[in-house]
């Protein structure tokens, strides 16, 4: 076998690793990236991972383990199963990342199944990335079903560990199996001080990460057969797939097993994974929506005075909500929430000049327009829906199927993305990008199943007829995937539409996950109503909830109004997400204007000078956004160290004040600490001195928040 080398070059500023980071040496197949190590090997027909160290640390985070698993028409495949050794290869992506692939085949009466294992590792960073490809060489189909990518026996006894879970911020003991809400998942062995941060990339309700099923074992893969949402795939002769990716990071000498994500979970999505909103030079800093208040009751009239009253406000992108869209031979679209779906025209009874016009006032006024569309859904009096009713998803009763609302005979139909629903949805967005100059759009409501009930038969498509999927089973990954693929090819053609997914359309209350970020920029979390001083509270605690497992970018948390008395207040909560506000503009005095559009170019400011819209972690020592206590955020640049912004807030505490902590900055250099929006110095220090003794934060009132700016003097 040949042998790679794994080198490190030095020069004057950094250390530039090899492309390579593996060494293939007799049965061995060594990773090393100068941090982490996992040796593979193949002897006696069977592939198994039996190290996983860090550098310089003799401890074995893993036991001799089968690597990997999945079922072939019923029967379970791993990495002892009998296996050839066909070829070994570089990989890398486009973020640094270096590994290999290793080619195996099946043996005996699996000789015709070929699986490619998938390796990456980054540069400083103890994380390895993987992935599994199968090919189906054998003359019959097959079923591939009951995968983990990653199976492995770990030296973490459940005994004394603990799995962080729910986007890492619950807890829980002993047996552990992961839903929709584990895009990363932490086992951490208190006594051992040291755990395993695992992440899965699957899409929305198919991920599935457990620990001590078996053994102190971990498995991170998709939902079983058996399970509500259970991944199916079905493969010809020549076929492949390629599954999801996964991630482990793992860590030591820590008795906290969040700091994991925190840390180099966090700088791995930002500067590795690099999902969309990361990667997007131009990033929105302050945005508008229509539905709160005013619903399905918009015209053009009133959408002008709006969008006037908005850009006082220094509004940066404005979406028109649900209500603007007439199906074909429709009069008007006066009945509401849940009518006219489908064939996306222009309502010409509220929009006289058509959405072209609308649009060119809104740009004239230095905004971006956007709009709302129900990515999968038809009402039964469009022409779509007339004209393709195959397209549309068949329920367990083999009838046209409701995934969204979960009632029948409503006449509103979910569509599958296993038909020609693809080409036809991507034409009509594509249509109102090039024909209205659409910059935004905010695709929503249900696709594979509805974040509104817990009846496991109302979901997927159960269509044996369909082009893409043969069942039920296999309808789950297909309609995810394509609705992801709609995205990568809305991107390709209309390289600045701003994708929206929402957690409707991703499937279950305010999911969010690396599938959907890694292909849309933001996701609509949540639409919360509540007026000061609780809409802010609920803003902050879903943004600490989901932050910073996830880009804080990509979360797009509704409903908070413009006009609520106090709305300073939520505007504050909102920066540390993507702020996006609703209510009437036309409500508020020149007075709260200017104040709101002052803070829209502090935003806009500290973007440009610290591009803070890619960060955000957890302040040290501040939990979870909860009454009667203090809480906050910081988004400050750890890849420069230049600074940032950070939010404190105080939620009805007792006490007046209290003393903040940063991180992320350089010890030797001096920084100035500035009160926003108005940029009025408060303190100044090293950042040595900021990060080990912080400074003092004091209110007067018992619900406030104050954001500052950080950066060097």
């Amino acid at each position: 076998m040949r042998k790679i080398l794994f080198i490190a070059a030095i020069t004057l500023t950094n250390i530039i690793y090899a492309q390579n980071f593996y060494e293939v040496s007799g049965s061995n197949i060594r990773l090393n990236n100068g941090v982490l190590k996992r040796i593979i090997s193949f002897s006696h027909d069977s592939l198994y991972s039996h190290e996983l160290l860090l550098q310089g640390d003799s401890n074995n985070f893993i036991r001799t383990s089968k690597d990997f698993s999945f079922s072939i028409n019923n029967e379970k495949l791993d990495g002892y199963t009998g296996w050839e050794l066909i070829s070994t290869s570089s990989i890398h992506d486009d973020h640094d990342g270096a590994g290999i692939k290793i080619i195996i085949k099946g043996k005996n009466k699996w000789r015709g199944i070929q699986v490619d294992l998938n390796y990456l590792l980054y540069p400083k960073l103890p994380v390895i990335r993987k992935w599994i490809g199968i090919t189906n060489n054998s003359p019959a189909d097959i079923n591939v079903q009951a995968l983990d990518v990653e199976d492995l026996q770990t030296e973490l006894s459940q005994v004394s560990s603990v799995v962080y879970n729910n986007y890492g911020r619950m807890k829980e003991l002993g047996h552990f199996v992961g839903t929709w809400d584990d895009p990363v998942v932490v086992v951490h062995d208190i006594t051992q001080r040291r755990g395993m941060a695992l992440g899965n990339e699957a899409p929305g309700v198919l991920k599935r990460t457990a620990f001590h099923t078996q053994q102190d074992n971990i498995e991170v893969g998709m939902m079983m057969p058996g399970q509500d949402f259970p991944f199916r795939k079905w493969l010809k002769h020549g076929e492949s797939w390629t599954s999801p990716k996964t991630f482990i990071c793992i860590y030591a000498n820590r008795d906290n097993g969040y700091e994991v994500i925190n840390r180099e979970v966090n700088e791995f999505i930002v500067t590795c994974m690099r999902p969309r909103i990361i990667n997007l030079k131009q990033k929105p800093t302050f945005v508008y929506n229509t539905w709160n208040p005013f619903r399905t009751f918009i015209n053009d009239s009133m959408i002008r005075k709006v969008a006037k009253a908005a850009s006082e406000c220094g509004v940066q992108e404005f979406i028109i909500d649900d209500g603007w869209q007439l199906n074909a031979g429709a009069s008007s679209s006066t009945k509401g929430w849940g009518t006219n779906y489908g064939d996306w025209l222009v309502d010409k009874n509220k929009f006289p000049l058509g959405l072209k016009s609308t649009f060119d006032f809104i740009r004239s006024l230095g905004m971006k327009p956007g709009l709302w569309i129900s990515i999968g859904s038809a009402t039964s009096d469009s022409k779509v829906f007339k004209e393709h009713p195959e397209w549309f998803v068949e329920n367990n009763f083999n009838k046209p199927g409701n995934l969204h609302l979960a009632e029948a005979g409503s006449g509103f139909y979910s569509s599958c993305f296993g038909t020609g629903w693809f080409d036809y949805i991507k034409q009509v967005i594509l249509r109102l990008v090039k024909d209205y100059g659409l910059a935004y759009a905010k695709l929503d409501l249900s696709v594979i199943t509805s974040a509104y009930t817990n009846d496991k038969k109302i979901s997927g498509c159960y269509s044996k007829n369909h082009p893409l999927h043969r069942d039920h089973e296999e309808s789950f990954i297909v309609i995810y995937q394509r609705v992801l693929q709609l995205f990568d090819e809305l991107h390709a053609e209309a390289p600045e539409l701003f994708i929206d997914c929402t957690f409707e359309t991703a499937g279950k209350l305010q999911l969010m996950d690396y599938a959907i970020a890694q292909h849309a920029e933001g996701n609509w979390l949540s639409n919360f109503e509540e007026p000061s001083p609780i809409g802010p509270l609920r803003i902050r605690q879903m943004a600490w909830w989901r932050s910073p497992a996830l880009p804080a970018s990509s979360l797009v948390i509704g409903n908070l109004q413009m006009n609520d008395p106090d709305f300073e207040f939520g505007l504050k909560s909102l920066i540390g997400t993507l702020p996006i506000v609703l209510g009437d503009p036309r409500e508020l005095s020149e007075d709260k204007k200017a104040t709101i559009k002052k803070w829209s170019s502090w935003m806009q400011n500290m973007q440009g000078k610290f591009n803070y819209m890619n960060y955000r972690k957890d302040l040290p020592g501040i939990g979870e956004p909860q009454e009667g206590f203090f809480d906050g955020w910081m988004r400050i640049n750890f890849e420069n160290h230049t600074g940032g912004i950070f939010g404190v807030f105080r939620q009805g505490a007792l006490e007046n004040s209290r003393k903040i902590f940063l991180t992320d900055l350089d010890m030797d250099k001096n920084y100035v600490i500035r009160l926003a929006p108005n940029g009025d110095q408060v303190f100044k220090a090293t950042g040595k001195e900021i990060m080990e003794r912080g400074f003092v934060v004091e209110f007067e009132k018992l619900y406030d928040g104050k954001i500052y700016e950080i950066g060097v003097e």
